[in-house]
């Protein structure tokens, strides 16, 4: 896709990734609406793309409330047209065994990135359908592959989010809206610090992957965008490993165990055991 000129919506765009995604398709020349529920940070990162020359639009909005989003689809539409790009980048949680999180905290994290995704997509969709071009690219986490243990719901979230991808993808077919995969593999950024006990969740083989940037994920996300890419999974070394799960998903998912946390309940076992 060219995107000197198209209309890109970039959703959990006022940190981390989908802030660097926002900055880097102002430089290729889109027209960048960033989204997300913190009006003041996405303010800070619009004035930021405009003052390097890019066009760029904050709408606050919580895509997890349907009718949050039926308002953000009017104002896009009624303003700018039907996006060129939409780039469903809003998660959320916590990475915590299933005992260990509140019923509540679930649904959280099924709103951001499932629902947000459904309902973002669900808004755009019809028009994008209309005019028979688009390119919608979902963000997602190497759980939605291999879930490790301690981050159930976390898991699950982004299992659904790759569900919905591929079944997307499947319902577009023809259709001349594409539909891509992005899977980016630890990010240095605020999640750590906002979720404290999360970093110590990773499976230990993990320390096999380099971790990135956001603006290297950001290069990455972009450059699929260009090319129309069905999936883009970086590092490397995060490929392999999604190959890996593909071709031995039993041995792959013991690895993760094995170097993953245990639950306190084994943990007990174990020392009685002993």
């Amino acid at each position: 896709m060219n995107l000197r000129g198209r209309l890109a919506v970039v959703t959990g765009a006022s940190s981390g990734i989908g802030a660097a995604t926002a900055r880097l398709l102002a430089k290729e020349g889109a027209r960048v609406v960033l989204v997300a529920r913190s009006r003041e940070a996405l303010e800070a990162v619009a004035a930021e793309i405009r003052a390097g020359g890019g066009e760029a639009y904050a709408l606050p909005a919580d895509l997890g409330v349907p009718g949050a989003v039926a308002l953000l689809e009017r104002e896009v539409l009624g303003v700018h047209g039907p996006p060129d790009l939409l780039v469903n980048n809003a998660g959320a949680g916590r990475w915590l065994f299933t005992d260990e999180t509140p019923p509540e905290e679930a649904v959280t994290m099924m709103a951001a990135p499932y629902f947000a995704a459904f309902f973002a997509t669900r808004a755009f969709l019809p028009k994008m359908l209309d005019r028979g071009s688009g390119l919608i690219v979902n963000v997602n986490s190497p759980a939605c592959y291999l879930p490790w243990p301690g981050a159930t719901g976390y898991a699950a979230a982004r299992w659904a989010l790759r569900g919905f991808t591929d079944a997307l993808r499947q319902d577009l077919a023809g259709t001349g809206v594409g539909v891509m995969h992005f899977l980016p593999g630890k990010t240095r950024s605020a999640y750590f610090e906002h979720n404290p006990g999360s970093e110590e969740r990773i499976p230990l083989v993990s320390k096999l992957i380099p971790t990135l940037t956001s603006e290297e994920v950001a290069a990455a996300l972009v450059g699929g965008v260009l090319r129309d890419a069905r999936e883009v999974v970086v590092p490397f070394m995060l490929r392999l490993f999604q190959l890996f799960e593909r071709l031995s998903p039993g041995p792959s998912r013991w690895v993760a165990r094995t170097t993953g946390v245990k639950h306190p309940a084994a943990r007990r076992r174990d020392a009685a055991a002993g």
